[in-house]
């Protein structure tokens, strides 16, 4: 398979929301962002503001909070490395995170409230249905002889080995195919199948199936996608092969 990116991949994937802090210091120095310390996640937003605060490498704690700071926190503090002083806090901003299509994670962006974040995060996933499940793309991107082995699976009976059901649309030149047990990750084949990506691919392979096609599908499965719908009227998907005259 070709290493360029996945025309059928779309959004972001485990999206989650982190509360950060933004902090300055007196010298002028460059403004740093950390997590609160876990023993001050119940402080509010408006109790760090302005706040003066110890940075470490991997967390700040704020000084004059409602409650002291413990022994055991003062001294995890001098403990850990990288601890570069004391800071004032300047905002809290809700940092939006998700993992990138190759699984690399990705700052998304920032909102200055938890409900803007949480607003945020529901429009990207699309919590009411599963956003780019469904496509409808050109029949150019499979040969004439292709397209005619898809309608016999349509009109037969797709192998169940395949992972897909081909249809027919009534009314319609268009022919459908229903993935399953998506997305053909190896992780997560083998859970729902005990076969990796690999062994689905050489199935599709080992029956015949026009390269073209096998291409086309392995792309979709590994994006997600539940159902694809070919048709000559629907559009090119910008990334993906036409099949060769």
């Amino acid at each position: 398979m070709s290493l360029k990116p996945n025309p059928f991949l779309r959004g972001y994937w485990n999206l989650k929301i982190v509360r950060t802090l933004c902090i300055s210091y007196e010298d002028g120095s460059p403004h740093v962002w950390r997590i609160i310390h876990p023993s001050q996640k119940h402080l509010s937003d408006e109790e760090m503001i302005s706040s003066s605060c110890i940075v470490t490498s991997d967390f700040a704690v704020v000084r004059n909070g409602p409650e002291p700071v413990s022994a055991e926190v003062l001294a995890e503090c001098d403990a850990g490395e990288g601890v570069s002083g004391e800071g004032v806090i300047g905002a809290v901003v809700y940092a939006i995170h998700g993992d990138d299509f190759d699984g690399r994670p990705i700052h998304v962006g920032d909102a200055y409230s938890a409900e803007a974040a949480r607003e945020v995060v529901q429009r990207l996933s699309f919590e009411t249905g599963y956003y780019s499940r469904c496509w409808e793309i050109s029949s150019a991107h499979i040969s004439e002889e292709t397209s005619q082995y898809l309608a016999n699976l349509a009109d037969l009976a797709t192998p169940e080995a395949f992972l897909f059901i081909a249809f027919r649309v009534p009314y319609s030149p268009a022919i459908g195919i229903k993935l399953i047990s998506t997305p053909w990750t190896d992780k997560n084949l083998d859970h729902a199948e005990g076969i990796s990506a690999e062994q689905l691919r050489q199935e599709h392979r080992s029956k015949g199936m026009p390269d073209d096609l096998a291409n086309v599908i392995e792309l979709a499965g590994q994006a997600d996608v539940r159902i694809l719908i070919l048709d000559a009227d629907a559009p090119v998907l910008l990334g993906l092969p036409l099949a060769e005259s």
